[in-house]
């Protein structure tokens, strides 16, 4: 199997020794992904992005774990290996890393689901790599240039292990910028592409994604139980999905025979995919959408005295870096309590939050200061976080969290 030659790369990685301080070597010793660059004692003067770090312990001199050096980062050891024993770095160590992924979602493949995030980053051990499954088809996104040395065998072994038949390369936008390698982004390396937009299932309902245009591999994956959840929840229902981007609640909602549907996104292109994304499905519901900010339109429908049986709430990442944290939490409880507003007598809310730097804890805890202070009796039905292909092996790999609140009056 060949990939197109520009995926292999000129660089060549070197071995580095690398001695951190007491916090650093503390971290790599408890298992974190991540060594910043103020953690770093001493490490060879001609590092370069791509190389093997090996971590040596400041007393022992024995090795503690394996990462590969990103000189652009501030995280500028990214481990890939944390153990004492001794490993090969090579095609043999990925693909076994690669097949250990894909046993973990085993599970998920007794469903009638062929979509699936086969790669989760740092917590499969691929830091700033992400291999998703649609269908037939994987795409991979690329978030640093440290993988670009490696790329090759190891696009070998997610096609070898998830037996897709073609492979789509997309890319961050510092990747898009590199004059390292000459991978365009959208671009099939393995295979052919038929339609960019690809069709696939979830729990039974139909769906598709743009891989080659779509927001990050086309679509996210990492509601998936929360959304079949929604959809068996919402049966003769009437349903709100707030920040709907491609339906994914909606189609679920409507797939499993909710009456009436209303999509509502500030993109127009995403609206008319979620309405395309319907239409893969059998519904007798009526399926609505209205375009424009969420917050506005919200108050708009309460003003119109509007209500739903079923309303759910999923904002992009309010926090994307530390002094975003209070406005986040802020516009949280905003969304709590127009939720609340919308959602009808006896009526489910559903709250969800992507925000990695707002804690789950915060996040439920806001929730329920907001519902407390009004006067309808309330239950909290469930937390939930990530989908089964999203495993955690690190605290600041949980982002996705969500709340179910039952309305009793």
């Amino acid at each position: 199997m060949s990939f197109s030659n520009h995926i292999k790369s000129s660089l060549q990685p070197k071995r580095l020794a690398v001695k951190l301080n007491a916090k650093g070597e503390q971290f790599v010793v408890k298992g974190h992904p991540w060594v910043f660059s103020n953690s770093i004692v001493k490490i060879n003067d001609n590092a370069k992005t791509g190389d093997l770090a090996i971590v040596f312990s400041k007393n022992k001199n024995k090795v503690i774990g394996i990462g590969l050096y990103d000189a652009h980062s501030p995280i500028r050891i990214k481990m890939i290996h944390q153990a004492e024993t001794k490993v090969e770095i090579n095609a043999a160590f990925f693909h076994q890393k690669i097949q250990l992924a894909f046993n973990k979602r085993l599970e998920l493949f007794q469903t009638n689901t062929n979509s699936y995030r086969l790669l989760f980053g740092e917590n499969d051990g691929f830091p700033g790599l992400i291999a998703d499954v649609y269908n037939q088809v994987l795409v991979v996104k690329l978030y640093s240039e440290i993988w670009l040395p490696y790329l090759d065998y190891i696009l070998k072994s997610l096609q070898e292990v998830s037996k897709s038949k073609t492979i789509v390369m997309r890319l961050s936008r510092g990747l898009k910028l590199s004059q390292n390698h000459a991978i365009k982004d959208g671009e099939v390396v393995y295979g052919l592409l038929e339609n960019e937009v690809v069709e696939f299932v979830e729990h039974d309902v139909n769906f598709s994604a743009n891989v080659i245009k779509g927001h990050k591999t086309g679509y996210f994956l990492d509601h998936r139980d929360n959304r079949r959840r929604v959809g068996k929840l919402s049966k003769n229902k009437t349903v709100l999905d707030v920040f709907s981007y491609a339906g994914g609640f909606s189609v679920h909602a409507l797939a499993n025979g909710a009456t009436e549907v209303t999509s509502l996104d500030i993109s127009k292109q995403a609206l008319d995919i979620a309405r395309q994304n319907g239409k893969l499905n059998n519904y007798s519901g009526k399926h609505k959408t209205i375009s424009g900010d969420a917050f506005a339109q919200m108050k708009s429908l309460i003003q119109n005295g509007k209500t739903f049986d079923v309303v759910v709430i999923d904002p992009p990442s309010f926090a994307k870096q530390q002094s975003e944290i209070d406005l986040a939490k802020k516009k949280y409880a905003q969304l709590a309590e127009l939720g609340e507003q919308l959602t009808a007598k006896e009526g489910l809310l559903v709250l969800a939050s992507c925000s990695s730097r707002v804690m789950a804890q915060s996040f439920f805890d806001l929730n329920a200061q907001v519902l407390n202070s009004k006067s309808r009796l309330f239950e909290t039905l469930l937390k939930t976080t990530h989908d089964i292909d999203h495993p955690i092996s690190f605290a600041e790999g949980a982002y996705l969290k969500c709340g179910y609140y039952q309305f009793l009056e």
